[in-house]
């Protein structure tokens, strides 16, 4: 179809499609041509232009598609020419945080339910990090899924669901803490009505337990995907950045150094720089909304980590919180900070260096002698 129209080796027609993603996607840039992602609301936007009667139909969608690139091909961003590596990072990278964010809420609704029939188990594990989502946790639940199953285990048996989940150190302390805690007097459900929340707990225990398993096995795949990328060892020398972080931010960013013109273009896209919308004489620096949702998420993690992995990055964060900035404002406008750096690492081939991306600030000279 495309050749009928006068496409060939030298002269490729670009093309516009509504997702970036897909097989057909994957055959079109395999070609070497130019493919252009456009998001659904703006095709909408421009079908307005054709017609007001709100009508849409396949046939219609692709003659705006096609009128788009021919009016304002200028004003839209091509599919980046990102590795077949980097895009498998990419994979992984975004399989992995799906997997952490269905943990959460799988987390989420077995809390719910346990605080309904068994407030005691989240008591036993409300002072450790992770909570019920913690291994010797989750191995304990599924031994003992109601109050009363649960009082009736021995110090001995707290001891092997320990052993079991993985705890090698101060078993017998730990057996002892819980071994009280599970005994505590606590309010109780009927009977029959507790046994059945105890088989809906192990239902979202085994959803919680698969959400943990996916999450650890792709985080291990994408870490080691990443080590392998050429931009590995300058991404990884920022400061708060680990190797899973190090990978989603690669998967976002891609190794297409000509997609971002310079760093405004990253920060933009990327959601840390602010916008400015103005009319007459009103004009307003609000936070974007509209931004990669993923890479902004990767970026709080990591400006909260540099806070103290980098004096320089912790004296800005300061410095912005002295100003009047609420936390995540600081955060955010470090992470702008640091994404300006990182552009420029990327592009210069250098790794991070602490005093060029953060100066020393010039001491006051002290009072002279009288």
């Amino acid at each position: 179809m495309l050749a009928e129209h006068g496409d060939n080796g030298e002269e490729l027609i670009p093309v516009a499609i509504e997702t970036g993603r897909g097989l057909l996607v994957t055959a079109l840039r395999a070609t070497g041509r130019t493919v252009f992602a456009i998001n659904p609301l703006s095709v909408s936007r421009y079908r307005d232009r054709h017609s007001v009667a709100r009508r849409k139909s396949d046939p219609g969608d692709a003659l705006v598609l096609a009128h788009l690139l021919r009016t304002d091909m200028a004003a839209h961003r091509p599919l980046p020419a990102d590795s077949d590596h980097v895009r498998a990072v990419a994979v992984l990278a975004r399989a992995q945080q799906d997997a952490a964010w269905d943990k959460v809420i799988a987390h989420n609704r077995l809390r719910a339910v346990l605080h309904e029939y068994f407030p005691a188990f989240l008591n036993a594990f409300a002072d450790k990090r992770s909570g019920i989502m913690r291994p010797e946790a989750r191995a304990l639940l599924a031994a003992a899924p109601t109050p009363a199953r649960a009082a009736r285990l021995t110090r001995t048996q707290l001891v092997s669901i320990l052993r079991k989940a993985g705890r090698i150190r101060l078993l017998a302390d730990q057996a002892d803490t819980l071994h009280a805690a599970l005994r505590q007097d606590q309010l109780r459900q009927p009977e029959p009505v507790e046994t059945a929340m105890g088989q809906q707990a192990l239902a979202l225990l085994r959803l919680l337990d698969a959400a943990c398993r996916n999450a650890d096995e792709l985080a291990a795949h994408a870490e080691a995907a990443f080590a392998a990328h050429p931009d590995a060892k300058i991404i990884a020398s920022f400061p708060g950045i680990g190797a899973l972080t190090g990978a989603r931010i690669l998967a976002e960013i891609g190794d297409d150094r000509s997609r971002f013109a310079d760093a405004r273009g990253l920060k933009a896209y990327t959601g840390s720089a602010p916008i400015t919308r103005a009319s007459g004489k009103s004009r307003n620096v609000a936070t974007r909304r509209i931004k990669n949702q993923r890479l902004a998420a990767a970026g709080y993690a990591w400006a909260f980590s540099s806070l103290t992995a980098s004096a320089g990055a912790r004296a800005h964060y300061d410095r912005r919180r002295s100003r009047g900035d609420a936390h995540i404002a600081a955060q955010r406008n470090l992470f702008n900070r640091l994404l300006g750096c990182l552009h420029h690492c990327l592009i210069t081939a250098t790794t991070y260096h602490e005093n060029t991306a953060f100066p020393p600030t010039k001491t006051s000279a002290g009072p002279a002698a009288a």
